[in-house]
């Protein structure tokens, strides 16, 4: 059973949700449940982010999440909620899960158990968001690729589509191979996609758009994370990447869903609810 969340973290959140309330409408003209978000928007957020706040109360950090205007949530984990009752918050709220967050150990183990899950709750895309450093040789990447294709498969079987998260070694060359690259070479794209995570592309001194001009339509998730010119991870519209150049380039990527996210938030809901006002400027 998940811990209760104290009146006063309640309270705060409410707060929290009850002030963005005042600015402006995100994405005006366009259904709050309409699911997919044209090229130059961003209004879903990672909850790993909150991923602290989740842990006490997942309906209630829905809601403040909700409160603040976001309409999007991608899943890192559902703390022992189960898939029917994730879906009746969401729709509570109005709020949609395009995405989750599904472990390397889960896919490899009864992955159809995952699959349905991901269903039941309504996600469009099955993310693997990482994998541990023992899998990260040539071998290694090229079973992965390998992998990605077969799970696309069993994904494509339930409705499903299966999308790969970057971290910055995927972009770390060993002689002439880029595993990155490997993995977009050697994965069908009718099977497998890319969720794009902009900061660590970026940590590893890569430019997105180099990408999205080599791979087109590969990449339909993004998460969109800042850094500042010390190369730390901070809110977005705090440190130095220029979305709207990357935004400019949407349609090319084949974006459809992009996610705000900050690994290591000094307090979580004030960090999703800065993200988001920046989010605003770009529409």
């Amino acid at each position: 059973m998940q811990s209760l969340i104290t009146r006063r973290e309640f309270l705060t959140m409410t707060a929290a949700a009850l002030a963005a309330t005042s600015m402006p409408t995100a994405f005006a003209g366009e259904s709050k449940k309409s699911g997919v978000a044209t090229p130059a928007q961003v209004r879903g957020v990672q909850l790993y982010t909150v991923r602290a706040l989740m842990e006490k109360s997942v309906s209630a950090t829905l809601k403040a999440i909700a409160g603040i205007g976001y309409q999007q949530v991608e899943f890192a984990g559902y703390f022992d909620e189960k898939p029917a009752e994730l879906r009746k918050i969401l729709s509570g709220e109005g709020l949609s899960a395009p995405a989750a967050h599904v472990q390397l150990p889960q896919l490899r183990g009864e992955i159809q158990q995952h699959l349905d899950a991901a269903a039941e709750v309504g996600h469009h895309y099955v993310v693997l968001p990482w994998i541990g450093e023992s899998e990260r040789s040539e071998d290694g990447y090229r079973r992965l690729a390998d992998d990605l294709n077969r799970w696309g498969e069993a994904c494509r079987k339930s409705g499903l589509l299966m999308a790969y998260h970057n971290h910055e070694f995927e972009f770390i060359p060993s002689g002439d191979f880029v595993p990155y690259r490997h993995l977009l070479d050697s994965t069908d794209p009718s099977l497998v996609s890319f969720e794009l995570d902009l900061f660590w592309l970026r940590k590893s001194g890569g430019d997105p758009l180099d990408y999205f001009k080599k791979y087109p339509g590969r990449f339909p998730l993004w998460h969109v994370k800042d850094m500042d010119a010390a190369g730390n991870m901070v809110d977005v519209g705090a440190g130095v990447i220029d979305f709207k150049r990357v935004l400019a380039a949407a349609d090319q990527s084949g974006y459809r869903f992009g996610f705000v996210e900050h690994d290591q938030p000094r307090d979580p809901l004030e960090s999703v609810t800065a993200s988001f006002s920046e989010a605003q400027s770009w529409s």
